[in-house]
């Protein structure tokens, strides 16, 4: 059992600022639920379950795994059927439909389905070793002042990547940030993806809103960042993020999504989402100086850029990408108020 529950208020190390106190939520006697959010998933699950079935885990540690089907219309719930009924029973493996659109919706549908102190979420395209729930487990029970911590992830790519591609890599939830472990300063303004990412429930709960602005770019309104919004608000509530290298993920990704249509779009919905992650940590009163401040470094970003790849925009995929995501951060102000505004009036 974890030596500290989740409605114990955290330790803090020496020196270090205070965690947040939070109140206690209901939990199940599992220490870990893996949850799967998963969107026409039925031909990439196998290989992911198959990867959990072949955990090695304590029997001090009890856990489960849930697949939330964020409304499929592929044969998902029976592959999930079939699984179910040779599935070990001390480990249960739960199902649960999800019909609203969007990343943001299912991961909130997992946390409030789940029955653990901590919720592991890995993408249906996402590979753990063997060790990932153990260490995820010891991890936590290790640094009882972390309310978030994320993977080591590797690149499986179906395709060779575009030439320079390791500078938009970060972005394909790829993650090599050393081999300690570590926090993540606030003031580096870098999060981990949430592709094996690991969170304490009671902090996720009282301090992720209920209703994000950001859904997903499955969504209709197809804005990316939904993972860096809730952690945000995380950070902001005096939680530590870390990050744990012991826990290994492979991340599958496809020849259609390093196409250039594919790419272009996925930039686009990356940087319409910039002016909410980038206002969640900013005062309100500071927000109309810091909004034009972003924009006038945007710009700056966009002119250096035609300089310096003005004629290879065509041919470098890379570039291109990094154009369309500095332009549409230029933009991203204009967009959520729009979207906000669109939702108020729905609503009425």
């Amino acid at each position: 059992m974890l030596s500290v529950q989740a409605s114990e208020k955290p330790t803090t190390p020496p020196g270090a600022p205070s965690s947040p106190v939070d109140e206690p939520v209901t939990v199940g006697d599992y220490q870990l639920s893996v949850a799967i959010c998963t969107y026409n998933g039925a031909l990439r699950l196998p290989t992911v379950l198959a990867c959990l079935q072949r955990q090695v885990v304590s029997a001090d540690w009890a856990w489960e795994v849930i697949i939330v089907d964020n409304n499929s219309s592929d044969q998902t719930a029976e592959v999930i059927s079939a699984f179910q009924s040779a599935w070990p029973s001390k480990v249960p493996l739960r199902y649960c439909f999800e019909p609203r659109q969007g990343t943001a919706y299912a991961r909130q549908r997992a946390v409030a389905e789940s029955r653990g102190q901590l919720i592991g979420f890995i993408d249906d395209d996402n590979l753990p070793n063997s060790s990932w729930v153990a260490e995820a487990c010891d991890f936590a029970q290790a640094h009882p002042q972390v309310g978030a911590f994320g993977s080591h992830i590797d690149g499986q790519f179906d395709s060779s990547p575009p030439p320079d591609f390791e500078r938009i890599q970060p972005f394909f939830a790829v993650t090599h940030r050393g081999t300690q472990p570590h926090r993540y300063e606030r003031r580096h303004r870098v999060l981990p993806p949430a592709a094996g990412l690991v969170v304490r429930k009671q902090v996720w709960l009282n301090h992720v809103p209920a209703d994000m602005i950001l859904l997903g770019a499955a969504a209709e309104q197809r804005l990316a960042g939904e993972d860096l919004e809730a952690l945000s608000h995380i950070q902001l509530a005096r939680w530590e993020i870390w990050h744990n290298p012991a826990m290994v993920i492979e991340h599958c990704i496809p020849a259609w999504r390093l196409e250039r249509t594919y790419l272009m779009s996925f930039f686009k919905s990356i940087g319409f989402s910039r002016h909410v992650t980038r206002m969640l940590n900013v005062c309100p009163w500071q927000r109309p100086l810091m909004c034009l401040l972003y924009a006038v470094n945007d710009t700056r970003k966009i002119l250096r850029h035609l300089l310096t790849h003005r004629t290879r925009l065509r041919t470098d995929l890379v570039s291109a990408c990094e154009l369309q995501l500095y332009f549409c951060s230029l933009l991203s102000p204009l967009y959520i108020w729009r979207l906000r505004w669109s939702r108020r009036t729905t609503r009425h």
